[in-house]
């Protein structure tokens, strides 16, 4: 409405007056003084009644039009301060105004957000078809009881490289005690490796370097029989490329490494745990001395008429493996070797070597039996030099050192045979011993002793004399 003309009446029924409304009339500066006369000079006409309120009707449709964000705002404003002064909260307009779903921002039809989709708490449009879900575990909703049948799974944490090493070295320490590989396989199963499990063979090979010969065969065998179960071949080509990197420091310890990994690369490719194409990948790129030395050593021994074959004596026949007459050749082998040089400790670096304690009789034996053959006193003196330091050092233990005599005592008729002295010498022997603390005096006083009797002489009678 651009403006509005409106007829007027005056005291006179025939005057009429004009009343014009403008644009700035509309906004609300000319109503009240106009209005108020219009209301005290008589009753409205039906057509001015009309008029007025098409005027509010066309003011209210104005106002939402331009001023709709701005009026929203500040009835929301009134509506939190009215709600802030209002104790209730139950009221239906703080309801409407938590609870309506319509833009506040103005803009579009005034219809819910997302057609009635969108929103917190909102399950989805109308009509809406889900499709099964399967259900999380991690839903905090999430009931197993209610999923069917449960499976539990126990989860062991992957091991660092601390505790790597605290775990593995018990381990290989007692197998170097029982022997049995099973075992050792059974618990590698209930650790978890991870991507360390090539650490195990590199720790168990260094701790046999600083063992005996014994153990190192332990180990050969130890890997052989894990290839292919609990480590693969990849796995003990990084274990040997880390020794091999770690040789400078492992010769500080061990100043024999390189020929001992040499023989261990060896014995793990004729045992099929390393690929036959390993050594095959250091030809021409091994610039560490000690690297090539020990690659030299098995590339040796791989070279040898038996190459093929298992390197079963590559660390040689440990302990009690060996067989009898071996042992026995071996600690004759010493005895001979001490009484030509007279050396105590190298002839206990090799009786230590041999690994049999349960079998130092027999060097106890040998040593009696070498004296009773001997001349002269030299080999008496020696022999019981050596068997008192090997009572000192408890390398010979008291029940080796008796059953050793006793088994010369039981032969001793026999040996008699070939060394008419025996008997003699066998008591200034025994005697020594005793005087050195050797034995004891029981067993001192059970060596046998050969009786003297004379027959009928001239002169005697005829009576037999003893």
């Amino acid at each position: 409405f651009g403006s509005l003309t409106i007829l007027t009446k005056k005291k006179n029924p025939t005057d009429f007056g004009v009343l014009s409304l403008g644009k700035g009339e509309e906004d609300g500066s000319y109503g009240s003084e106009d209005l108020n006369e219009l209301v005290v000079n008589g009753n409205w006409t039906p057509q001015e009644k009309a008029l007025h309120e098409a005027r509010l009707k066309a003011k209210a449709k104005r106002r939402l039009r331009k001023s709709s964000s701005r009026d929203s705002n500040r009835e929301s404003f009134s509506d939190s301060v009215s709600g802030e002064l209002s104790t209730d909260p139950h009221s239906p307009k703080s309801k409407n105004a938590v609870n309506d779903r319509k833009s506040r921002t103005g803009k579009g039809r005034g219809l819910p957000k997302k057609g009635g989709a969108g929103g917190k708490g909102v399950w989805g449009a109308a009509g809406m078809v889900y499709e099964v879900e399967e259900p999380d575990a991690k839903d905090p909703n999430y009931d197993e009881s209610s999923q069917g049948d449960t499976v539990y799974a126990t989860v062991v944490p992957e091991l660092d490289e601390r505790e790597l090493e605290k775990t593995i070295n018990p381990i290989v320490q007692e197998y170097f005690e029982h022997g049995d590989t099973k075992e050792v396989e059974m618990l590698l199963k209930e650790l978890n490796l991870g991507h360390h499990k090539y650490e195990f063979s590199s720790l168990a090979v260094s701790l046999s370097l600083e063992g005996k010969a014994s153990h190192r065969e332990l180990t050969s065998r130890l890997l052989s029989d894990l290839s292919g179960k609990v480590l693969s071949e990849k796995d003990m080509s990084r274990a040997f490329d880390k020794m091999l990197k770690e040789l400078p420091d492992l010769i500080l310890d061990t100043p024999e490494a390189p020929q001992m990994l040499g023989q261990f690369i060896a014995r793990a490719i004729a045992d099929h745990a390393l690929p036959m194409s390993f050594l095959d990948c250091y030809k021409g790129k091994v610039d560490c001395d000690n690297a090539r030395a020990a690659l030299d050593r098995a590339s040796v021994l791989l070279s040898m008429k038996r190459k093929i074959m298992r390197l079963d004596n590559v660390w040689g026949v440990g302990g009690g493996q060996r067989p009898v007459k071996h042992l026995i050749k071996e600690m004759n082998l010493l005895l001979k070797e001490y009484l030509a040089s007279g050396e105590l400790s190298e002839a206990e670096h090799c009786l230590r070597d041999l690994e049999v304690p349960h079998f130092h009789h027999e060097l106890v034996y040998e040593a009696v039996v070498m004296v009773l053959e001997s001349t002269g006193d030299t080999a008496l003196q020696m022999m019981v030099k050596l068997l008192k330091a090997f009572w000192q050092t408890g390398l010979i233990t008291l029940d080796q050192m008796n059953r050793g005599f006793q088994r010369v005592y039981d032969e001793l008729p026999e040996i008699n045979l070939d060394v008419p002295h025996a008997h003699s010498i066998m008591e200034t022997f025994v005697d020594l011993c005793y005087q050195e603390s050797v034995i004891t005096k029981q067993l001192r006083d059970s060596c046998p002793t050969r009786g003297r009797k004379r027959f009928v002489s001239e002169g005697d009678g005829g009576i037999v004399k003893s």
